[in-house]
């Protein structure tokens, strides 16, 4: 395995620069244009005291130069976090207006456009989203704020092929515990086996295929295939579909016989909360 390339300084500030929102990115460019210039002042010499003339000196060049490099850096980032913004936009009204099947849509774009796609969905669900770099976060491609401040962790799968196992629910069910989130979003463009969804069960896991996914962004109600149902939620409401959510209880699996909410949409959409 060759090496991961560090990352310089200038790289980082632009890094962070593309994540802000543009407009914020423009503010501190001009905020740090005016700071900067205030600091490119030449120095007096005394020679008394030529370690302070040194300090000086070093100050001196650096904000002369930094007054006009730092805030392009900045700028640039803005312009790029517009183009994101715009692009996740335009992605995702795709999809809203798109007629093929959801297997069509999802092989016509890339992991990185999916990854943009279901950001923006729950950007329109009303989370604060901030993404990681190609999910160096214990796989973790998302972090999402809730309006009551919770946090919750998003993995996308853009799986053409199989069907995701088990075992990554169980890695990134870890991964929920160990940052303590509120929860846990799995996302994929295909399907979830039958042992995924299993252990998923009763958990603050969701499971999102791409049906269920597509549904959602089209604003289409989850068929409505439900089991006599119980203790209707009418004032919770399913974080997938929104939906009112009803009170079950779970009868396998390790938490067998312990209470949750899940949507009343089941089984087309398998979204839950804890009690």
């Amino acid at each position: 395995m060759g090496r991961r390339r560090q990352s310089s300084v200038l790289d980082d500030l632009f890094g962070i620069a593309s994540m802000l929102p543009w407009w914020l990115s423009v503010a501190l460019a001009i905020g740090l244009y005016f700071y900067l210039d205030s600091l490119a002042i030449m120095p007096i010499i005394d020679p008394k005291q030529p370690m302070a003339h040194v300090t000086a000196s070093m100050v001196y060049y650096l904000a002369y130069w930094g007054r006009y490099l730092i805030p392009a850096i900045f700028v640039f980032g803005a312009i790029a976090s517009y183009k994101a913004k715009a692009k996740r936009a335009s992605l995702f009204n795709h999809f809203r207006q798109d007629t093929t099947s959801e297997q069509d849509a999802f092989a016509a774009i890339s992991w990185r456009e999916f990854e943009m796609l279901v950001g923006q969905f729950f950007r329109e669900k009303g989370y604060k989203v901030r993404e990681t770099e190609n999910g160096a976060d214990g796989g973790v491609d998302l972090h999402l704020t809730a309006s009551d401040f919770k946090t919750y962790l998003v993995q996308c799968k853009h799986w053409k092929a199989s069907k995701v196992p088990v075992k990554v629910v169980r890695e990134l069910y870890g991964v929920m515990v160990a940052e303590q989130a509120a929860g846990v979003f799995l996302v994929t463009s295909g399907q979830f086996t039958d042992d995924a969804q299993a252990f998923a069960e009763g958990k603050n896991i969701q499971l999102i295929d791409g049906r269920l996914l597509v549904s959602a962004i089209k604003g289409r109600e989850p068929q409505q295939n439900k089991p006599v149902l119980s203790s209707v939620a009418s004032a919770i409401r399913c974080p997938i579909c929104n939906n009112d959510m009803v009170l079950r209880t779970a009868k396998k699996g390790p938490n067998a016989g312990n209470q949750f909410y899940g949507c009343s949409g089941y089984p087309s959409c398998r979204g839950t909360r804890q009690v």
